[in-house]
């Protein structure tokens, strides 16, 4: 485990104007402001009890630490809390504790905020996941019953793989014992338990090279431990694999919750429980579309609303759009995360930057 601890690095406010947020489109009163800016490859964030905002990154290799200091919605101070790991895209904070996935392992930082801007020496939790880098990137979060719930993706576009590729698996961080949640699952980097039901619902990205508009994006729910989500024999609820067909297999797969639209790049995603945004916002889920990369004509580089009554999604709309301007995107988000006061957080790996979306009547 590489951990380094780096001097820590003024963000000024004024930077602001470096990227062009007046393209960024919201329904009426909502507004969207630079969080922090120079956060390299920002990717899953998460929140501690003393209000630091941790980042993990993909490509960076790196977890940082952001700090407002003075408490106006913009980051003061950046620490890199770790540099040169394994895609630690994913990123966790519980009980005081922050928990990093690199492609093959878990690691604990213990009670780090108190020890900011000095970094602890983490701990490995886990270190029996798969070391393939392709989907193999994390998005972990704790569910309701206090296990770190992490998505092990195909090693593959498509493939037959044995598990535990292509699903979700929860973990005991004192026992170190794993279950299986979730299979099927070609590739989530995103997903939220429901704050009623305490269900799991995730996104999942489509397979490619199906053509333009096929397959769908899914939004999925997990009504039960162990359902079967298709893939790869059998892909939204309708589509069977050319290569891979099973119709055996496939008569069981769990049909979406939604479908979000082909190479739309569905990632990070909430259920909002905030109390900023008007009331028909609870409850509501928001997913961050990281964009495509191999359609002719680019969908995606958004945040996207979705409305539901129970388990039933009712409604989708598109939320915050601009990213994506014609054929050249500027921008691409990551993951999202309510504050405390209700705003919304938005990551973006290619501008390298955190937002903040706020309503005010």
């Amino acid at each position: 485990m590489r951990s380094l601890l780096i001097p820590i690095a003024i963000l000024f406010s004024n930077i602001s104007h470096s990227l062009p947020l007046e393209k960024i489109t919201l329904p009426p009163d909502f507004k969207i402001e630079l969080y922090a800016k120079g956060v390299d490859n920002a990717r899953q964030m998460a929140l501690g009890d003393k209000g630091t905002l941790f980042v993990g990154s993909r490509k960076e290799g790196k977890v940082y630490a952001l700090i407002d200091n003075d408490g106006d919605y913009k980051a003061d101070k950046v620490i890199d809390i770790a540099s040169k790991l394994f895609m630690p895209s994913g990123i966790a904070y519980h009980q005081g504790d922050l928990y990093v996935a690199e492609v093959d392992k878990i690691w604990r930082y213990s009670n780090i905020e108190a020890s900011l801007p000095s970094v602890p020496t983490p701990e490995l939790v886990y270190g029996k996941l798969p070391n393939k880098s392709h989907h193999g990137w994390k998005f972990i979060a704790f569910g309701p019953d206090g296990k770190l719930y992490i998505p092990v993706g195909a090693p593959c576009n498509v493939c037959e793989s044995e598990l535990p590729f292509a699903t979700i698996l929860k973990l005991d961080t004192v026992t170190k014992n794993s279950k299986i949640v979730a299979t099927g699952v070609r590739n989530s980097v995103g997903f939220d338990f429901h704050p009623k039901t305490g269900d799991l619902w995730f996104t999942d990205n489509g397979r490619d090279m199906m053509g333009d508009d096929l397959p769908d994006d899914e939004l999925n729910h997990v009504s039960k431990e162990g359902q079967f989500f298709g893939f790869p024999y059998i892909h939204n609820d309708d589509i069977h694999d050319p290569k891979f067909t099973s119709p055996e297999k496939a008569k069981h797969n769990r049909k979406p919750a939604l479908k979000l639209g082909a190479h739309v790049a569905a990632l990070g995603m909430e259920f909002y429980q905030g109390k900023q945004f008007p009331a028909e916002y609870q409850n509501n889920i928001f997913i961050a579309e990281h964009g495509s990369w191999n359609r002719s004509k680019k969908v995606g580089y958004r945040i996207v609303r979705v409305v539901l009554e129970g388990d039933r999604v009712v409604n989708s709309e598109v939320f915050a759009s601009g990213w994506l301007q014609g054929e050249e995107s500027w921008g691409r988000p990551v993951s999202v995360l309510t504050l405390p006061d209700g705003s919304l957080l938005v990551s973006d790996d290619a501008a390298d930057a955190i937002y903040r979306i706020s309503y005010e009547k």
